[in-house]
Protein backbone atom coordinates (compact mmCIF):
# COMPACT_ATOMS: atom_id res chain seq x y z
CA UNK A 1 0.00 0.00 0.00
CA UNK A 2 3.14 2.46 0.80
CA UNK A 3 4.40 1.61 -2.43
CA UNK A 4 1.33 2.52 -4.38
CA UNK A 5 1.00 5.59 -2.54
CA UNK A 6 4.15 6.95 -3.31
CA UNK A 7 4.53 5.90 -6.59
CA UNK A 8 0.97 7.99 -6.86
CA UNK A 9 2.46 10.85 -4.91
CA UNK A 10 5.90 10.93 -6.90
CA UNK A 11 4.04 10.74 -10.43
CA UNK A 12 1.86 13.49 -9.19
CA UNK A 13 4.65 15.96 -8.28
CA UNK A 14 6.34 14.99 -11.87
CA UNK A 15 2.95 15.66 -13.58
CA UNK A 16 2.79 19.06 -11.52
CA UNK A 17 6.98 19.66 -12.72
CA UNK A 18 5.83 19.49 -16.37
CA UNK A 19 5.39 23.08 -17.68
CA UNK A 20 1.89 23.98 -18.80
CA UNK A 21 3.64 25.13 -22.59
CA UNK A 22 6.20 23.30 -24.25
CA UNK A 23 9.30 24.43 -25.11
CA UNK A 24 12.28 24.42 -27.25
CA UNK A 25 15.83 25.74 -28.06
CA UNK A 26 17.54 27.59 -30.60
CA UNK A 27 21.26 27.34 -29.82
CA UNK A 28 21.06 28.93 -26.01
CA UNK A 29 18.05 30.50 -26.45
CA UNK A 30 15.19 29.17 -24.86
CA UNK A 31 11.71 29.61 -25.26
CA UNK A 32 8.26 28.64 -24.99
CA UNK A 33 5.78 28.07 -27.42
CA UNK A 34 2.23 29.91 -27.43
CA UNK A 35 -0.10 29.21 -30.52
CA UNK A 36 -2.63 31.55 -29.02
CA UNK A 37 -0.28 34.76 -28.85
CA UNK A 38 1.12 34.07 -32.36
CA UNK A 39 -2.59 33.49 -33.48
CA UNK A 40 -3.74 36.87 -32.08
CA UNK A 41 -0.93 39.02 -33.14
CA UNK A 42 -1.26 37.02 -36.91
CA UNK A 43 -5.35 38.57 -36.78
CA UNK A 44 -3.86 41.88 -35.94
CA UNK A 45 -1.42 41.90 -38.00
CA UNK A 46 -3.68 40.77 -41.23
CA UNK A 47 -6.32 43.49 -40.28
CA UNK A 48 -3.71 46.27 -40.26
CA UNK A 49 -2.55 45.44 -43.76
CA UNK A 50 -6.32 45.16 -44.77
CA UNK A 51 -6.97 48.40 -42.92
CA UNK A 52 -3.83 50.17 -44.50
CA UNK A 53 -5.44 49.08 -48.08
CA UNK A 54 -8.70 50.27 -47.48
CA UNK A 55 -7.32 54.01 -46.14
CA UNK A 56 -5.05 54.30 -49.41
CA UNK A 57 -7.87 53.56 -51.49
CA UNK A 58 -9.95 56.24 -50.22
CA UNK A 59 -10.20 59.80 -51.12
CA UNK A 60 -11.50 61.74 -53.80
CA UNK A 61 -9.84 59.40 -56.65
CA UNK A 62 -11.82 56.39 -54.94
CA UNK A 63 -9.71 52.60 -55.51
CA UNK A 64 -10.82 49.01 -54.25
CA UNK A 65 -8.58 47.11 -52.18
CA UNK A 66 -8.00 45.09 -55.31
CA UNK A 67 -6.54 48.10 -57.45
CA UNK A 68 -4.36 48.91 -54.25
CA UNK A 69 -2.80 45.68 -53.84
CA UNK A 70 -2.35 45.22 -57.37
CA UNK A 71 -0.41 48.67 -57.85
CA UNK A 72 1.45 48.06 -54.26
CA UNK A 73 2.66 44.44 -56.36
CA UNK A 74 3.70 46.45 -59.58
CA UNK A 75 0.34 46.24 -61.84
CA UNK A 76 -2.70 49.29 -62.22
CA UNK A 77 -2.75 52.65 -64.54
CA UNK A 78 -0.22 55.15 -64.48
CA UNK A 79 -2.80 56.89 -62.74
CA UNK A 80 -3.75 54.87 -60.20
CA UNK A 81 0.40 54.22 -59.49
CA UNK A 82 0.66 58.30 -59.09
CA UNK A 83 -2.20 58.22 -56.98
CA UNK A 84 -0.99 54.85 -55.03
CA UNK A 85 2.38 55.44 -54.36
CA UNK A 86 3.41 59.19 -54.74
CA UNK A 87 -0.17 60.59 -53.41
CA UNK A 88 -1.45 58.41 -50.53
CA UNK A 89 1.32 55.67 -49.60
CA UNK A 90 3.53 58.02 -47.35
CA UNK A 91 0.64 58.55 -45.18
CA UNK A 92 -0.43 55.21 -43.90
CA UNK A 93 3.22 53.91 -43.99
CA UNK A 94 3.57 57.41 -41.18
CA UNK A 95 0.04 56.73 -39.35
CA UNK A 96 1.60 52.49 -39.10
CA UNK A 97 5.02 53.27 -37.49
CA UNK A 98 4.09 56.29 -35.54
CA UNK A 99 1.46 53.81 -33.73
CA UNK A 100 3.65 51.19 -33.36
CA UNK A 101 6.14 53.39 -31.70
CA UNK A 102 3.59 54.43 -29.16
CA UNK A 103 2.52 51.14 -28.66
CA UNK A 104 5.81 49.89 -27.34
CA UNK A 105 6.48 52.98 -25.47
CA UNK A 106 3.23 52.50 -23.23
CA UNK A 107 4.02 48.84 -22.98
CA UNK A 108 7.26 49.73 -21.79
CA UNK A 109 5.98 52.73 -19.30
CA UNK A 110 3.22 50.61 -18.24
CA UNK A 111 5.58 47.52 -17.60
CA UNK A 112 7.94 49.47 -15.45
CA UNK A 113 5.55 51.35 -13.31
CA UNK A 114 3.66 48.09 -12.85
CA UNK A 115 0.46 51.09 -13.53
CA UNK A 116 -1.88 50.65 -16.73
CA UNK A 117 -2.46 54.75 -16.40
CA UNK A 118 1.20 55.11 -17.13
CA UNK A 119 1.80 56.39 -20.99
CA UNK A 120 4.41 58.69 -22.47
CA UNK A 121 1.43 61.51 -22.50
CA UNK A 122 0.22 60.99 -19.04
CA UNK A 123 3.60 60.77 -17.70
CA UNK A 124 4.66 63.95 -19.77
CA UNK A 125 7.36 62.55 -21.96
CA UNK A 126 5.23 63.36 -25.16
CA UNK A 127 4.96 67.10 -23.82
CA UNK A 128 8.43 67.63 -23.50
CA UNK A 129 9.20 66.31 -27.05
CA UNK A 130 6.08 68.67 -28.16
CA UNK A 131 7.86 71.98 -26.31
CA UNK A 132 11.16 71.24 -27.83
CA UNK A 133 9.22 71.10 -31.58
CA UNK A 134 6.98 73.77 -31.02
CA UNK A 135 10.02 76.09 -29.59
CA UNK A 136 11.74 74.82 -32.52
CA UNK A 137 8.59 76.14 -34.68
CA UNK A 138 7.27 79.35 -32.75
CA UNK A 139 11.28 80.84 -32.23
CA UNK A 140 13.17 79.74 -35.37
CA UNK A 141 16.36 80.69 -34.75
CA UNK A 142 15.24 83.81 -32.31
CA UNK A 143 16.69 82.49 -29.53
CA UNK A 144 20.15 80.82 -28.41
CA UNK A 145 18.19 77.95 -27.53
CA UNK A 146 15.79 77.89 -30.51
CA UNK A 147 19.05 78.51 -32.49
CA UNK A 148 20.14 74.88 -31.00
CA UNK A 149 17.54 73.46 -32.20
CA UNK A 150 17.17 74.47 -35.32
CA UNK A 151 20.74 73.27 -36.08
CA UNK A 152 19.29 69.71 -34.67
CA UNK A 153 16.05 69.73 -36.60
CA UNK A 154 12.24 68.58 -35.43
CA UNK A 155 12.85 64.93 -34.67
CA UNK A 156 16.12 65.09 -33.02
CA UNK A 157 14.71 68.49 -31.20
CA UNK A 158 11.90 66.56 -29.90
CA UNK A 159 14.04 64.01 -28.92
CA UNK A 160 15.92 65.84 -26.90
CA UNK A 161 13.45 67.48 -25.08
CA UNK A 162 11.85 63.73 -24.30
CA UNK A 163 14.92 62.69 -22.99
CA UNK A 164 15.54 66.12 -20.99
CA UNK A 165 11.71 65.73 -19.63
CA UNK A 166 11.74 61.77 -19.04
CA UNK A 167 15.87 62.86 -16.30
CA UNK A 168 13.89 65.27 -14.54
CA UNK A 169 11.02 63.38 -13.83
CA UNK A 170 13.18 59.96 -12.78
CA UNK A 171 15.28 62.31 -10.98
CA UNK A 172 12.08 63.96 -8.83
CA UNK A 173 10.50 60.34 -8.21
CA UNK A 174 13.49 58.71 -7.11
CA UNK A 175 13.62 57.76 -3.42
CA UNK A 176 15.34 54.63 -2.86
CA UNK A 177 14.14 53.75 -6.04
CA UNK A 178 11.03 54.43 -8.41
CA UNK A 179 8.16 53.77 -7.23
CA UNK A 180 5.18 53.61 -10.15
CA UNK A 181 2.39 56.01 -8.32
CA UNK A 182 5.31 58.59 -7.24
CA UNK A 183 6.24 58.42 -11.17
CA UNK A 184 2.63 59.07 -12.16
CA UNK A 185 2.25 61.72 -10.00
CA UNK A 186 5.38 63.44 -10.92
CA UNK A 187 4.68 63.07 -14.13
CA UNK A 188 1.47 64.73 -14.34
CA UNK A 189 3.14 67.87 -12.39
CA UNK A 190 5.62 68.10 -15.14
CA UNK A 191 3.22 67.44 -17.73
CA UNK A 192 1.22 70.38 -16.45
CA UNK A 193 4.16 72.38 -16.40
CA UNK A 194 5.16 71.46 -19.74
CA UNK A 195 1.24 72.13 -20.94
CA UNK A 196 1.69 75.68 -19.58
CA UNK A 197 4.76 76.41 -21.40
CA UNK A 198 3.74 75.38 -24.75
CA UNK A 199 0.43 78.10 -24.31
CA UNK A 200 2.87 80.87 -23.41
CA UNK A 201 4.88 79.87 -26.72
CA UNK A 202 1.76 79.77 -28.76
CA UNK A 203 0.74 82.86 -26.94
CA UNK A 204 4.20 85.24 -27.86
CA UNK A 205 4.84 84.10 -31.14
CA UNK A 206 3.61 85.40 -35.04
CA UNK A 207 0.17 84.42 -35.86
CA UNK A 208 1.83 82.08 -38.70
CA UNK A 209 4.05 80.54 -36.95
CA UNK A 210 1.17 79.56 -34.18
CA UNK A 211 -1.00 78.22 -36.91
CA UNK A 212 1.55 76.31 -37.84
CA UNK A 213 2.34 74.59 -34.71
CA UNK A 214 -1.10 74.47 -33.64
CA UNK A 215 -1.88 72.14 -36.38
CA UNK A 216 1.58 70.08 -35.27
CA UNK A 217 0.28 69.77 -32.05
CA UNK A 218 -3.27 68.36 -32.89
CA UNK A 219 -1.35 65.18 -34.08
CA UNK A 220 -1.62 65.18 -37.70
CA UNK A 221 -0.62 63.37 -40.80
CA UNK A 222 -1.43 65.65 -43.41
CA UNK A 223 2.36 66.62 -44.36
CA UNK A 224 3.65 62.99 -44.43
CA UNK A 225 6.15 62.31 -46.83
CA UNK A 226 8.59 59.59 -47.03
CA UNK A 227 11.21 61.77 -45.19
CA UNK A 228 9.03 61.59 -42.37
CA UNK A 229 8.93 57.68 -42.62
CA UNK A 230 12.59 56.85 -42.63
CA UNK A 231 13.12 58.43 -38.71
CA UNK A 232 10.59 56.68 -37.12
CA UNK A 233 11.18 53.00 -39.15
CA UNK A 234 14.74 53.55 -38.00
CA UNK A 235 13.65 53.91 -34.15
CA UNK A 236 11.06 51.09 -34.60
CA UNK A 237 13.13 48.31 -35.92
CA UNK A 238 16.33 49.68 -33.66
CA UNK A 239 14.83 50.76 -30.65
CA UNK A 240 11.64 48.89 -30.53
CA UNK A 241 13.61 45.80 -31.44
CA UNK A 242 16.13 45.98 -28.36
CA UNK A 243 12.40 46.49 -26.48
CA UNK A 244 11.29 43.17 -28.03
CA UNK A 245 15.01 41.25 -26.97
CA UNK A 246 14.30 42.87 -23.30
CA UNK A 247 10.78 40.68 -23.41
CA UNK A 248 12.39 39.10 -19.98
CA UNK A 249 13.38 41.69 -18.47
CA UNK A 250 10.07 43.62 -18.93
CA UNK A 251 8.55 40.34 -17.35
CA UNK A 252 10.82 40.26 -14.62
CA UNK A 253 10.06 43.95 -13.54
CA UNK A 254 6.23 43.69 -13.31
CA UNK A 255 6.68 40.89 -10.46
CA UNK A 256 8.47 43.61 -8.29
CA UNK A 257 12.33 45.30 -7.25
CA UNK A 258 12.63 41.65 -5.03
CA UNK A 259 11.89 39.83 -6.92
CA UNK A 260 13.53 41.28 -10.32
CA UNK A 261 16.92 41.52 -8.22
CA UNK A 262 16.56 37.53 -7.10
CA UNK A 263 16.39 36.71 -11.08
CA UNK A 264 19.55 38.31 -11.77
CA UNK A 265 18.17 41.98 -13.35
CA UNK A 266 20.37 44.70 -12.75
CA UNK A 267 17.47 46.65 -11.61
CA UNK A 268 18.15 50.77 -11.82
CA UNK A 269 20.27 50.11 -14.96
CA UNK A 270 17.61 47.71 -16.72
CA UNK A 271 14.70 50.68 -15.68
CA UNK A 272 16.80 53.38 -16.97
CA UNK A 273 17.80 51.73 -20.43
CA UNK A 274 14.33 50.45 -21.05
CA UNK A 275 12.88 53.66 -20.02
CA UNK A 276 15.43 56.11 -22.72
CA UNK A 277 13.91 53.61 -24.98
CA UNK A 278 10.21 54.45 -24.53
CA UNK A 279 11.40 57.68 -24.72
CA UNK A 280 13.05 57.46 -27.96
CA UNK A 281 10.07 55.41 -29.59
CA UNK A 282 7.73 58.49 -28.11
CA UNK A 283 9.84 61.31 -28.94
CA UNK A 284 10.53 60.43 -32.71
CA UNK A 285 6.41 59.52 -32.68
CA UNK A 286 5.67 62.92 -31.73
CA UNK A 287 8.40 64.70 -34.08
CA UNK A 288 6.99 62.38 -37.40
CA UNK A 289 3.44 63.33 -36.30
CA UNK A 290 2.60 65.89 -33.75
CA UNK A 291 1.55 64.33 -30.26
CA UNK A 292 -0.84 61.72 -31.02
CA UNK A 293 -2.76 61.14 -27.71
CA UNK A 294 -3.98 57.94 -26.22
CA UNK A 295 -2.46 55.78 -28.50
CA UNK A 296 0.39 54.68 -25.69
CA UNK A 297 -2.17 54.02 -23.23
CA UNK A 298 -4.76 52.45 -25.04
CA UNK A 299 -2.99 49.88 -27.36
CA UNK A 300 -0.81 48.28 -24.43
CA UNK A 301 -4.19 47.73 -22.31
CA UNK A 302 -6.42 46.44 -25.22
CA UNK A 303 -3.35 43.94 -26.50
CA UNK A 304 -3.26 42.61 -23.15
CA UNK A 305 -6.55 41.70 -22.64
CA UNK A 306 -6.79 40.24 -26.51
CA UNK A 307 -3.55 38.17 -25.87
CA UNK A 308 -3.81 37.31 -22.07
CA UNK A 309 -0.58 38.01 -20.84
CA UNK A 310 0.21 38.82 -17.67
CA UNK A 311 1.67 42.19 -18.65
CA UNK A 312 1.39 44.30 -21.81
CA UNK A 313 2.89 42.39 -24.78
CA UNK A 314 5.17 44.45 -26.88
CA UNK A 315 4.65 42.82 -30.43
CA UNK A 316 0.73 43.01 -29.87
CA UNK A 317 0.78 46.76 -28.55
CA UNK A 318 2.76 47.67 -31.75
CA UNK A 319 0.33 46.23 -33.93
CA UNK A 320 -2.45 47.43 -32.20
CA UNK A 321 -0.91 51.41 -31.96
CA UNK A 322 -0.94 50.74 -35.44
CA UNK A 323 -4.56 49.94 -35.63
CA UNK A 324 -5.65 52.81 -33.73
CA UNK A 325 -3.44 55.19 -35.51
CA UNK A 326 -4.73 54.07 -39.11
CA UNK A 327 -8.37 53.41 -38.19
CA UNK A 328 -8.34 57.32 -36.65
CA UNK A 329 -6.88 58.66 -39.58
CA UNK A 330 -9.31 56.37 -41.70
CA UNK A 331 -12.02 57.96 -39.54
CA UNK A 332 -11.01 61.33 -39.37
CA UNK A 333 -10.99 61.75 -43.32
CA UNK A 334 -13.96 59.79 -44.50
CA UNK A 335 -16.78 58.87 -41.91
CA UNK A 336 -16.84 63.02 -39.77
CA UNK A 337 -18.25 65.92 -42.32
CA UNK A 338 -14.94 67.86 -41.70
CA UNK A 339 -11.48 66.44 -41.97
CA UNK A 340 -9.98 66.45 -38.62
CA UNK A 341 -6.39 65.69 -37.65
CA UNK A 342 -5.71 62.26 -36.18
CA UNK A 343 -4.86 63.34 -33.00
CA UNK A 344 -8.28 64.82 -32.13
CA UNK A 345 -9.90 61.42 -33.02
CA UNK A 346 -7.71 59.28 -31.31
CA UNK A 347 -7.92 61.90 -28.22
CA UNK A 348 -11.99 61.19 -28.42
CA UNK A 349 -11.67 57.27 -28.05
CA UNK A 350 -8.76 57.33 -25.69
CA UNK A 351 -10.61 59.81 -23.35
CA UNK A 352 -13.63 57.40 -22.44
CA UNK A 353 -11.02 54.16 -21.88
CA UNK A 354 -9.17 56.39 -19.20
CA UNK A 355 -12.51 56.61 -17.60
CA UNK A 356 -12.49 52.93 -17.85
CA UNK A 357 -9.35 52.34 -16.90
CA UNK A 358 -9.79 55.05 -13.64
CA UNK A 359 -12.58 52.89 -12.66
CA UNK A 360 -11.45 50.01 -12.59
CA UNK A 361 -8.36 51.08 -10.62
CA UNK A 362 -10.90 52.28 -7.88
CA UNK A 363 -12.65 49.28 -8.01
CA UNK A 364 -9.66 46.56 -7.32
CA UNK A 365 -8.80 49.51 -4.86
CA UNK A 366 -11.86 48.90 -2.85
CA UNK A 367 -12.04 45.53 -2.91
Amino acid sequence: MTTVESKTTSAEATKLTVPSRPGFRIGRLSLVRRPFKVLVNLVLLAALLMLVCINIGRGDFPLSIGHVIDVLLGGGTRIERFIVMDLRLPRSPTGVLVGMALGMSGAVTQSISRNSLASPDILGITAGASAAAVALIVLGGGSAFAGVLATLGLPLAALIGGIATAAIIYALAWKRGVQGFRLILVGIAVNAMLTASIGWLLISADINDVSRAQLWLNGSLNGADWGSVWPVMSAVLIVGGLTVVSSFTLGALRLGDDNARSLGVRLQLRQAALLLAAVALAAIATAAAGPVGFVALAAPQIALRLVRTPGPPIIASAILGGLLVVGSDLIARTILPVELPVGIVTSALGGPFLLYLLVRSNRKASA
